[in-house]
């Protein structure tokens, strides 16, 4: 049983098939047991990448509103969801600044990061960062992250 944190580069995989749909479903299946963690802004983020998608014609909009259905059920019920807080906003202020990252990645990281650092001080189990976005993943490997790219899959 393992513990990951998603992105939403990665996640949007479990919606929408892409490279690396297969590896993520077959990551957070039940049987596997492992633990998935996503930060709170994950939800709104997830559901636009859907959109956009129907948007811009990539999937057709009752497949997008199915996915978002889905989605919603399992940020509910399947997802351990990491709050966002003054002392994730500052760290993702540090990782923007020091990494030149988009804002929403920086959160992204900011949360992964601040899970790990719990995670350390009770000696529990490393987390992966699972993450589709190369840049994103170099910088989180540099933070001291264990970190899974599902298009290498």
């Amino acid at each position: 049983m393992g513990h990951y944190y998603f992105d939403s580069s990665a996640l949007i995989k479990r919606y929408v098939v892409e490279t690396g749909t297969t590896w993520v479903n077959n990551l957070c299946h039940v049987s596997q047991e492992h633990t998935l963690y996503v930060v709170r802004i994950r939800g709104a983020e997830l559901i636009a990448a859907l959109f956009r998608r129907v948007r811009n014609g990539d999937i057709a909009l009752a497949d997008g509103q199915a996915a978002a259905t889905q989605f919603r059920a399992d940020f509910r019920n399947n997802y351990q969801v990491v709050e966002v807080t003054e002392h994730l906003i500052d760290l993702a202020m540090i990782l923007a600044e020091k990494n030149s990252l988009r804002g929403y990645d920086s959160v992204q990281l900011a949360g992964a990061m601040a899970l790990q650092s719990i995670r350390t001080t009770l000696s529990l189990s490393p987390l992966t960062f699972v993450c589709a976005d190369n840049h994103l993943n170099t910088v989180a490997a540099a933070e001291g992250l264990a970190v899974e790219n599902p298009n290498n899959y």
